[in-house]
């Protein structure tokens, strides 16, 4: 048998593929469902900006404590609000019930990460490998991760299509889906349940760094100014991709070009896994060039095609630059995550994970607020595009500005 540390390794790369084929399953259809449920575009944006903000107050508790009172434990913990939300989502069309499930539970609009795991599961990879690895572990990491939400958003959509055309309605066809990202929660759960030892935080870390969710460092100390300005920056970021998320996208391509759920399926199968594959080459990319210039100089260009997408005149044209830009979009993600891991002490892992993840979900969260009223003004439709683009852009000036000279150790030359 492996030792027990590989194997808790290898089960939080299949916790995260079956996590993240939830999320795209869901997403391809959610904003679709919550407008044949009868809700507004006003309403469908201030729900899933609750959905993100809601996370995020759980997760960053979650988080926060993890290291103390056991990684697994809330681990478990997030897996129950995912079928908690599923189930309730896919119970009723009323809008209060939803926001109350949207609010407490864990959905994801976007597809990607949310919740607890990604900051927990992070801190326990870094810990267990070496410091040279961990570039290109995480960007293992973050291509399972892709090819699971392609799986999972072409699932989606093609099951919703089969069924409508087997005679469901619309709106049956896609609460199958919504119930079916609570099973996948079910499984998930499941699955924690054989996390060992080895993804705890060492035994020190457990009994003098005690974070808390009121403390002003929020279980940060040496690293607490870094972590912050990197918060700040990673919300920036991440407001800008609100605007974008991958449900209003969907929903974009379909009320433009009239794509039918089959098709958005397709795309976003194709939009995750070139997302993946390019995530792959930041680990090579990182060892040549130092993550901070390869999270600036892959991120650039794809957010120049970001704004490229709604400027083109028909359907093949749009996925073609949308595919363009997803090709080269995620080479940042690997490289920010593992940037935040070198640069902070092991016992603040789990905290410096979990408190840029509640920046990202908070920019992220706030955006769809104002995104659902453009998307919903056919003369406005392709605004978000045009905002999404230049606020990443901005982001990318500002981090190269504050980070460059910022070096992990592995890229420290002889002292």
């Amino acid at each position: 048998m492996l030792p027990r540390p590989t194997r808790d390794v290898a089960l939080l790369f299949t916790t995260r593929t079956l996590r993240l084929f939830a999320y795209g399953f869901l997403a391809v259809v959610l904003v679709l469902y919550l407008s044949e449920a009868g809700l507004s575009e006003g309403r469908i944006g201030l729900l899933l900006s609750l959905t993100l903000l809601g996370d995020t107050a759980l997760s960053l508790w979650i988080t926060t404590h993890a290291d103390r009172i056991g990684r697994r434990k809330m681990l478990l913990l997030g897996a129950a609000m995912m079928v908690f939300a599923g189930i309730l989502f896919a119970s009723t069309t009323s809008f209060w019930v939803l926001l109350f499930a949207a609010t407490i539970g864990i959905i994801s609009p976007a597809g990607n990460e949310v919740g607890p795991f990604l900051a927990i599961e992070q801190a326990a990879l870094a810990q267990v490998i070496p410091g040279k690895e961990r570039t290109r572990v995480f960007s293992w990491y973050a291509l399972v991760g892709s090819f699971a939400t392609a799986l999972g958003s072409l699932s989606g959509g093609l099951l919703s299509q089969a069924l409508q055309a087997h005679g469901a309605t619309a709106l049956s066809a896609n609460r199958t889906v919504v119930l079916g990202y609570a099973v996948l929660g079910a499984a998930l759960l499941l699955l924690f349940t054989r996390l060992g030892p080895s993804a705890e935080a060492p035994p020190a870390g457990r009994k003098d760094h005690k974070p808390s969710f009121l403390e002003p460092g929020l279980g940060l100390h040496g690293s607490r100014k870094v972590v912050f300005r990197l918060s700040s920056l990673f919300a920036l970021d991440a407001f800008g991709g609100g605007f974008v998320v991958q449900s209003f996208v969907a929903w974009w391509f379909h009320t433009r070009f009239g794509a039918d759920e089959g098709t958005l399926g397709v795309i976003f199968f194709g939009a995750n896994v070139l997302a993946g594959i390019s995530a792959l080459s930041a680990g090579w990319l990182a060892n040549r060039f130092g993550l901070v210039n390869t999270m600036v100089f892959t991120h650039l260009p794809s957010n120049v095609l970001l704004v490229l997408v709604p400027l083109m005149p028909n359907l093949p044209l749009a996925i073609a630059v949308l595919l363009a830009r997803f090709s080269i979009s995620q080479m940042d993600v690997p490289t920010r995550q593992s940037y935040t891991m070198a640069v902070v002490a092991p016992d603040e892992r789990s905290a410096a994970a979990g408190v840029t993840g509640m920046a990202r979900t908070i920019g992220s969260s706030i955006a769809p607020l104002a995104a659902g009223p453009l998307f919903a003004a056919p003369a406005l439709a392709s605004l978000p595009f045009f905002i999404a683009g230049g606020l990443k852009i901005l982001y990318d000036v500002l981090l190269w500005r504050d980070f460059r000279r910022v070096k992990p150790e592995e890229e420290r030359g002889p002292q």
